[in-house]
């Protein structure tokens, strides 16, 4: 797989206006990124600058803290789907996840991934608040729902990826699921690194600089 089809090129910030999706996708489409990953406010934008690219629309859901109910995030999940959205990144519920309700968990991703369907569903983790051991049970409830990826971070938190979750990432989910590692990924040779050690995707606002470098 070419390199620039490992990279969400995103843009989730605030402050983020109209003109900065429209680049965004401009340089989405000139490198062949796999997809933009925007808020859901700007779902339909992309989707028309998108059009006849192969560049996918990846937004976020019960982001960044992961608080909301289920209810709500599966709400969110078929508004973004009825909207043109490709791809799903949604934040687990944290505290739950920490404190052992992993039923919760596993309930929670199965019902977002029921209402996808057929289309992508990443769970952020926030690996920067976690223990291994609670990195490890996200991971099988993760697997157990039948989402399709583990995402490291939101890059909203204390840190994003690290050599070492990416890795004890890969180790636990093995071929059951991908990985994307998100957040802090900003130089080619932490961009290789992240493949060689198992991320399937990564998730950056530095793709062309990883790209040309």
């Amino acid at each position: 797989m070419k390199l620039s089809k490992y990279i969400d090129h995103t843009m989730l910030k605030a402050d983020a206006q109209r003109d900065k999706i429209v680049k965004l996708c401009e340089e989405a489409k000139e490198y062949d990124f796999k997809t933009v990953c925007v808020n859901p406010s700007y779902i339909t934008l992309c989707k028309e600058l998108l059009k006849g690219s192969d560049v996918g629309v990846c937004t976020v859901i019960g982001f960044p803290l992961g608080q909301m109910t289920t209810e709500a995030k599966v709400f969110e999940t078929k508004d973004a789907l009825s909207k043109g959205a490709d791809e799903i990144d949604m934040v687990l519920n944290i505290a739950q996840l920490k404190d052992g309700n992993l039923s919760y968990i596993t309930n929670e991703i199965a019902e977002v991934k029921k209402a996808c369907g057929s289309h992508c569903l990443k769970v952020i983790i926030e690996t920067c608040l976690l223990s291994d051991d609670e990195k490890v049970n996200a991971c099988k409830c993760i697997i157990d729902a039948k989402a399709d990826f583990v995402k490291t971070s939101t890059g909203f938190s204390t840190a994003g990826a690290t050599f070492a979750d990416v890795k004890l990432l890969k180790d636990t989910v093995k071929d059951r699921c991908f990985v994307k590692a998100a957040g802090g990924v900003r130089s080619h040779d932490d961009f290789l690194k992240m493949i060689e050690l198992g991320a399937d995707r990564i998730g950056t606002s530095s793709g062309i600089k990883l790209i040309e470098e």
